[in-house]
């Protein structure tokens, strides 16, 4: 891999938590800033950064329906790999001896 500045631009917008629970928020169906707010528990503002962070970085799309907008991810493939890093984040962790 000799280009590594798009995958590292990546793995920053996906080093926050809540940006990550919204992404996984938005997994399976379109949802508007307000669903997300609701069901995550968060602020309205907070999200809203968020989510500009993750369209800055094109892991999420926009649609307009009338006044709201609805976000989605962008690709699917984006949830398999947070799932993927779960697993080797969990992994590595029962296998650390020391802090």
């Amino acid at each position: 891999m000799e280009n590594l500045q798009a995958p590292a631009f990546l793995a920053k917008s996906l080093s926050d938590e809540n940006r990550l629970r919204i992404l996984l928020c938005i997994s399976t169906r379109k949802k508007s800033v307000s669903a997300i707010v609701e069901e995550l528990q968060l602020s309205q503002p907070l999200v809203s950064h968020h989510l500009k962070e993750l369209k800055r970085s094109l892991l999420v799309k926009v649609e307009r329906d009338g006044p709201f907008l609805n976000y989605e991810v962008a690709d699917k493939r984006i949830i398999d790999i947070l799932n993927e890093l779960s697993v080797l984040a969990t992994d590595l962790l029962t296998r650390r001896k020391t802090f």
